[in-house]
């Protein structure tokens, strides 16, 4: 079998990584795809995933991400034409999605974040799988167009499929200069806000100045918030990209706004607070309600102390069994 996978952000690389392993194993032809964006190809280059590079992100604003998906999206129609694709898999791709029902190819889409409408809406309806985690209820599918026959159930979390043969790498703490014997606290930033701008992030503001002066590397997601950082002082801010899985495995809290780095907190036992301000998604209800991730409500929950490496907890999951819900 020919498959066709699209990449379109750096995450994607990590979750879809042991599906392609897995297909390649079973002697399947596998085709990649990237998008350039964020950490998307260094990514594959780290992993030694080929590939074929095929546009770029084009913004935030709506009229931009529309032009987008028509030219990306007719881009990878012109490169798929003639390869004799049996499937096209992405994990939120919607540009692969529009390419494969112009090409009549069957299509797999994937998410663990129902609440993303414009993007379900068009994946949701053009591809012939969906794969999800079955902690979102269906009912929450069923309004972008999914069918019973499309559903594809998982079982836990991806992060615990991809990182089941995950073992962390010490460097990390060397090239950051970590003291391995002194707690140490992650904290990623939320999107697009001003740090020390107390009515924008009240709470996320304070648990920075509660951990002040600690052990901790904060991870901004713009140049401003970077700024901010070196202005303020008493944290660690990484000039490039770091090993950020062995770094959230070694930590003994972390705090985060985004989803990805908190589940893969989750899957590798790490304590985790979430920041996120926006609508919750089953998934981390789910979390939530079990204890194995927290909400940040007061800064004064936050305690950063040395926890034990015994009592971590993994699940490992067998990547072909999430292989499989894309390809049967």
């Amino acid at each position: 079998m020919r498959v066709w996978i699209d990449l379109t952000n750096s995450p994607h690389v990590l979750v879809m990584r042991p599906v392609i392993e897995t297909l390649r194993a079973r002697g399947d032809e596998v085709l990649i795809t990237a998008r350039d964006f964020a950490q998307t190809l260094g990514l594959l280059e780290r992993f030694r995933l080929d590939h074929t590079a095929i546009g770029h992100h084009r913004g935030g604003r709506l009229a931009a991400k529309g032009l987008g998906l028509f030219q990306r999206s007719g881009a990878l129609v012109r490169w798929a034409s003639g390869r004799g694709i049996d499937l096209a898999l992405g994990h939120g791709s919607n540009d692969i999605s529009v390419a494969a029902k112009l090409l009549r190819i069957p299509s797999a889409t994937a998410f663990d974040y129902e609440w993303a409408r414009q993007q379900h809406a068009i994946n949701c309806r053009l591809a012939t799988r969906v794969v999800v985690p079955d902690a979102i209820p269906f009912d929450r599918l069923a309004q972008y167009g999914t069918t019973q026959a499309k559903w594809r159930p998982y079982e836990g979390l991806k992060e615990e499929y991809y990182l089941a043969d995950f073992e962390p790498d010490p460097a990390v703490l060397d090239e950051l200069g970590l003291d391995a014997s002194q707690p140490l606290a992650i904290v990623r930033t939320p999107p697009a806000v001003s740090l020390y701008h107390r009515f924008e992030a009240p709470v996320f503001t304070q648990v920075l100045q509660r951990l002040k002066g600690s052990q901790v590397v904060v991870l901004p997601r713009t140049d401003s918030q970077r700024d901010e950082l070196a202005r303020e002082g008493g944290f660690i801010v990484p000039e490039k990209a770091i090993d950020a899985q062995s770094l959230i495995a070694y930590a003994d809290l972390v705090i985060s706004a985004g989803g990805t780095m908190n589940r893969e907190a989750v899957a590798l036992g790490t304590p985790v607070w979430t920041t996120f301000e926006g609508r919750l998604g089953a998934v981390d209800e789910a979390l939530i309600a079990s204890g194995r991730m927290h909400r940040l409500q007061r800064a004064e929950d936050v305690v950063l102390e040395k926890r034990s490496r015994a009592a971590a907890e993994r699940v490992r999951r067998d990547p072909a069994v999430f292989t499989d819900l894309f390809v049967r």
